[in-house]
């Protein structure tokens, strides 16, 4: 491999890390997935995230750029996933009390995780941002160096999702022996408040653009 593509790789993998240590839906479903499915649920649920991601390098290379910088996408994007963020933020506070840190079968039907992987991927709006701004000018330097230097980038970029989830994903499910349900209870809070004030912040970015 030359020089150019370790360096598209390496690259790819910093910055996409430094994006998957920052909180966000696919994390907080992670965190309560692995406790109930086990340390599966963060590979599971990156291979449903690097899917789509698959799918949207595919476009962009394919023409699509343009539409992801358009005023009026940006502010669709912010509000229905400020939307969505709001729901999931209400969800989970609707099930804290009876929270419990086991990976015993109960009565909820276990989530599909790869599914829930695009889903909450799309429910993200800086996911879009991200792509339309840095992925963007990202894939326009890799596609330079041809098909290889894309396949650094997007080895890069996924393989850095992939670590972060897992790592999360084995402590949490690790992790059920030491900590208590009430501990749990209130790392779920945590993130369903997180989840709750990126929605206002969503819905406001959305109405400043249509102010």
């Amino acid at each position: 491999m030359s020089l150019a593509l370790l360096t598209i790789f390496g690259s790819s993998f910093v910055i996409a890390l430094s994006g998957a240590l920052m909180p966000g839906p696919v994390l907080t479903v992670t965190v309560s997935e692995s406790a109930r499915q086990g340390a599966k649920a963060g590979p599971l649920m990156i291979f449903g995230h690097g899917l789509l991601e698959l799918a949207l390098v595919l476009a962009l290379l394919g023409g699509l750029a343009p539409f992801f910088t358009r005023e009026e996408v940006f502010i669709f994007v912010s509000l229905l996933g400020g939307a969505i963020l709001l729901w999931m933020a209400c969800m989970m506070f609707r099930e804290l009390p009876g929270l419990k840190l086991k990976l015993e079968e109960d009565d909820q039907k276990p989530r599909s995780l790869i599914l829930s992987g695009i889903l909450l991927s799309l429910a993200n709006p800086y996911w879009f941002i991200w792509w339309a701004t840095i992925g963007i000018g990202y894939i326009m330097y890799s596609v330079k160096f041809g098909i290889p230097g894309i396949v650094a980038f997007f080895t890069g970029h996924i393989l850095a999702d992939l670590a972060w989830y897992s790592l999360i994903s084995f402590g949490v499910a690790k992790g059920r022996n030491f900590f208590t349900d009430r501990f749990y209870r209130r790392l779920i809070g945590a993130c369903a408040s997180f989840l709750f004030v990126f929605s206002c912040y969503f819905f406001y970015s959305g109405l400043e653009r249509i102010i």
